[in-house]
C-alpha cells in the first residue's frame, strides 16, 4: 500500500531541519586547542661556561686572569658575564698590540684582571673585578666592574631594576654627594694647604663629585650588597666609583654605603623584602657611665 504524507507533516519536518542547522551553526564545534609554545617548549637550560684562570707571558705582554674557584658551574649565566668583560679587556690589549711597533714598543704591556666572590646566598651573589690593562703611558686603564646575580632568576640585578623611580635616585644622589663632599673636606684639611690652593682643590674636585654623581642609574652601576651580620638580608648597598668618575687617578677607586633607611622608600616592591633596617650599634663599654651605688 502506497503512504503519502499529508502537506502539514511535511511542514513539520521542514521547519525541524532547519532550526536544527541554525542551531548547528551557532553552536560550532570547538576547534582542537593547539599546546602553547611554553607548554611545548621547555626554557633552554643556561649554557656550560668554562673559566679558567690565564697565565701568559710573552716578550711583548704579561696576562693574569684569575676568577672564584667553582663559580661557572653554579652560575654558568654569571660566568658568562664575567668572560664577557674579560674578553673585552684582552680585546683593549690585543689591539695595542696590533697598533704598536713591537721594535719600538718600550717593555711589555700587560693585563691584570681578579675576580672575587663578596656575597653568595640563595638569592644573590656578587662578584668584583678589579685590575688594569697597561699599554703604554703614565699609568694603566682602570678595570673595575661589579657583577650582582640573582641566581633563582638568573639574571643580574641593576641599578634601574633595584630603583626604578628617576625621583629615588635623587635621593641617593644627594647622599652619596654629601659623603663625598665631607671626604674631600677632610682629606684637604689634614693636608693643611693654604687658604687659596685650598679653596681651589675644593672647587675643582667638588666639581668631579657632582658631574660622577649625577641622579641617574648609569652613574650608580656598580654596588656591592652589604649583608647583615648573621643573615642574608642586606642593610646597604655599596656604591662603586672607578677612578676618573669622582675624582683624580690618583684618588683611586671611591666607595660610599648608603643605609636602608635612605634606599627603602625608593626599592623596588620586587626587591624590598631583601632589606633590612642596620641592628642598632652596641653601647660602648668604655664609655659607659658608672652607676652610683
Amino acid at each position: 500500500m502506497r503512504i503519502t504524507a499529508s502537506p502539514s507533516l511535511l511542514f513539520v519536518a521542514a521547519m525541524a531541519a532547519c532550526l536544527l542547522t541554525v542551531a548547528c551553526e551557532r553552536n560550532p564545534p570547538a576547534p582542537a586547542q593547539a599546546p602553547s609554545p611554553a607548554a611545548a617548549t621547555p626554557p633552554p637550560a643556561p649554557v656550560a661556561v668554562e673559566l679558567k684562570d690565564v697565565i701568559e707571558q710573552d716578550p711583548r705582554f704579561i696576562v693574569g686572569i684569575t676568577y672564584p674557584p667553582g663559580i661557572a658551574a653554579k652560575y654558568p649565566g654569571l660566568a658568562e658575564a664575567m668572560r664577557a668583560y674579560s674578553d673585552k679587556a684582552r680585546a683593549t690589549l690585543n689591539d695595542a698590540l696590533a697598533k704598536t711597533d713591537a721594535a719600538k714598543q718600550v717593555g711589555p704591556y700587560d693585563l691584570t684582571l681578579t675576580y672575587t666572590l663578596l656575597v653568595d646566598t640563595p638569592e644573590l651573589v656578587a662578584v668584583s673585578a678589579g685590575g688594569a690593562v697597561f699599554t703604554g703611558g703614565a699609568h694603566g686603564e682602570p678595570l673595575v666592574a661589579r657583577f650582582v646575580w640573582l641566581p633563582q632568576q638568573n639574571r643580574m640585578l641593576t641599578a634601574s631594576a633595584l630603583v626604578p623611580d628617576p625621583k629615588g635616585w635623587t635621593a641617593i644622589s644627594d647622599y652619596v654627594r654629601e659623603q663625598l663632599h665631607a671626604e674631600l673636606s677632610q682629606r684637604i684639611d689634614s693636608d693643611e694647604l693654604p687658604p687659596a690652593e685650598r679653596a681651589e682643590l675644593m672647587r675643582s674636585s667638588g666639581k668631579m663629585i657632582d658631574a660622577g654623581t649625577k641622579p641617574s642609574a648609569e652613574a650608580f652601576a656598580m654596588f656591592e650588597p652589604v649583608l647583615a651580620p648573621e643573615s642574608a638580608k642586606l642593610v646597604a648597598l655599596k656604591f662603586v666609583f672607578p677612578p676618573y668618575q669622582v675624582g683624580p687617578y690618583v684618588d683611586g677607586e671611591r666607595m660610599i654605603e648608603v643605609p636602608t633607611s635612605v634606599l627603602r622608600p625608593h626599592l623596588s616592591p620586587e626587591f624590598a623584602s631583601m632589606f633590612v633596617d642596620a641592628p642598632a650599634a652596641a653601647p660602648d663599654a668604655a664609655g659607659a657611665q658608672p652607676v652610683s651605688p
